[in-house]
């Protein structure tokens, strides 16, 4: 399986992963960056979930996951894995876990590959109550999670089952919350801690991956997670993702931006675009991805350097700049005069945050399709200003795609890394066996009726697993708490519990409106001043 975690026979600053198996399929090295996708259906339901899995791996995937939240779903993975197998499928599958110990252990006896989530695998629910834990009681807790893993590593390494270590900017546990704060570095210290674990008991066999619906705390959090391997010579392949990218455009441009960040750096081995959409419709997406940022090989061969996220002391607003018959005009319609880094899309510059004057980008693209435009441009574009390097953008295409639709995915892009809002932000989870109700049609709903407000982040959750937390930053949340069922929070404070479904978005509506939040945010954004003339 694993060839080994040692790290430090690789010279420069560039991170290079293990290679280890997933079934039959290698993964990390110099292999291709490998795509995957998670089943919605319920896991009980074999016909429906086989089903699934069968679109998601015609359309490319070379892993599926499936949840596996209680023993009777870990159980069934039997019969989905025995049918796949029947239709000539040997995709590898994964089951994901997350509050059961003992689904895992069930589970690892069947699968390819256990996915837990440190925040929550062995630690209570977390609550975010504010307990101060001394050295020692921390370390308790740190040993009692060692006890708890022991049966599971031992599982895995007797059926040659990969583990991935899967923590989530929205599900640390309250053990590091407390410590750290919901911030990249307790993220990777989640990761860390286990990691220590396993290597303790010699299991090499890992995949790790730190995981957020910020791209600015995603790029972070495993630039970190690199260094803190590299420090201890230890080397795992890497998973990537944006956690509850959303769906349509955005979803695409903001995992495009995040994924495409550090696919550029070199770090990443396997990635998921998590759309809430039907989940067969992630893997193009996440294929485009890897094609155009990897070519033929499937994997970035000269990675970028990390460049340093840029602090500034002004209002950080990049403009954005059309091109209209031979003029470059600013977005009051004047004609724009200044420098232009004018480059072909396969040439991105590198900046290093040392050059005079407003640098605004101006990629030249020759493409027809628009949703590979939408992907590519994320894609090469999503750095610059996730680390807020650039002043401004302008899209510039020889293909069919013209006029406004290159000035509205310019906003996009900004707007997905959180370089400029210009409209309200929602931040939706991937759909899953877990999820409480139809959360695409919630997220078209919630997004309809609230539309007309500007800078708000709403965050709509299909299930309590992620959403609290990833609700950390998010003004309003709509969370399926059961069948029917929704909670309504304000940040991570639930204010009304087990809506009835048809009433929920009228409520949420009404207290958006008693906050008064959509004037303030509608005004503040509108107030903000264009870069100087």
């Amino acid at each position: 399986m694993g060839t080994g975690v040692n790290n430090k026979e690789h010279s420069g600053s560039f991170y290079r992963s293990s290679v280890i198996s997933v079934g039959s399929v290698p993964l990390g090295g110099d292999h291709p960056i490998r795509v995957q996708s998670m089943t919605n259906t319920d896991t009980n339901d074999t016909r429906a979930s086989v089903g699934q899995c069968i679109r998601i791996i015609e359309a490319g995937a070379d892993f599926v996951r499936l949840t596996a939240q209680g023993i009777r779903e870990a159980e069934n993975l039997k019969n989905i894995k025995r049918e796949l197998r029947k239709a000539g499928f040997s995709t590898p599958l994964i089951a994901d876990i997350h509050f059961n110990p003992a689904a895992a252990e069930v589970a690892a006896r069947i699968v390819e590959k256990i996915r837990i989530n440190p925040g929550n695998y062995a630690d209570k629910r977390a609550e975010f109550i504010k307990t101060d834990l001394t050295d020692n009681e921390y370390n308790l807790e740190v040993e009692r999670i060692h006890e708890r893993l022991l049966p599971l590593i031992n599982i895995c390494r007797e059926n040659s089952t990969v583990i991935r270590l899967g923590i989530n900017h929205g599900s640390l546990s309250d053990r590091i919350m407390n410590r750290y704060g919901n911030t990249p570095t307790g993220i990777v210290v989640s990761a860390i801690e286990f990691v220590k674990i396993f290597l303790s008991e010699n299991f090499s066999d890992l995949i790790i991956s730190v995981k957020s619906s910020d791209t600015a705390v995603l790029v972070e959090s495993n630039r970190l997670l690199v260094k803190m391997l590299q420090k201890f010579g230890l080397s795992y392949p890497i998973h990537l993702g944006v956690t509850e990218a959303g769906e349509g455009e955005d979803g695409r441009i903001r995992s495009a931006a995040g994924i495409g960040t550090l696919l550029s750096e070199g770090i990443g081995d396997t990635i998921r675009v998590s759309l809430s959409e039907d989940p067969e419709h992630e893997i193009p997406v996440a294929k485009e991805i890897v094609r155009f940022l990897c070519g033929s090989k499937g994997r970035v061969t000269n990675p970028i350097e990390p460049a340093a996220f840029q602090t500034r002391t002004n209002l950080y607003k990049p403009e954005v700049i059309t091109y209209n018959n031979g003029r470059y005009l600013r977005e009051d319609g004047n004609s724009y005069q200044g420098d232009m880094l004018i480059f072909n899309y396969k040439t991105a510059p590198l900046i290093t945050g040392k050059e005079e004057g407003n640098i605004i980008l101006n990629p030249v693209f020759s493409e027809d399709d628009p949703e590979k435009l939408v992907i590519d441009s994320a894609a090469l574009l999503g750095r610059y200003f996730i680390l807020k390097q650039a002043d401004g953008i302008c899209i510039t295409n020889s293909g069919k795609i013209q006029g406004d639709k290159l000035k509205e995915l310019s906003f996009s892009i900004l707007q997905a890394t959180e370089a400029r809002i210009t409209r309200n932000k929602y931040i939706s989870c991937p759909t899953c066996g877990r999820t409480k109700f139809d959360l695409q049609d919630a997220v078209r709903k919630v997004k309809a009726a609230t539309g007309h407000l500007t800078g708000l982040k709403i965050a709509i959750m299909g299930c309590i697993v992620n959403g609290p937390g990833e609700m950390a930053g998010a003004d309003y949340g709509y969370v399926g708490a059961a069948k029917g069922k929704v909670h309504i929070y304000k940040g991570q404070t639930p204010v009304m519990k087990n809506v009835p479904e048809k009433d929920a978005i009228k409520e949420l509506l009404r207290i958006i409106d008693e906050d008064g939040q959509a004037g303030n945010q509608a005004a503040s954004s509108a107030d903000q001043p264009l870069l100087p003339q």
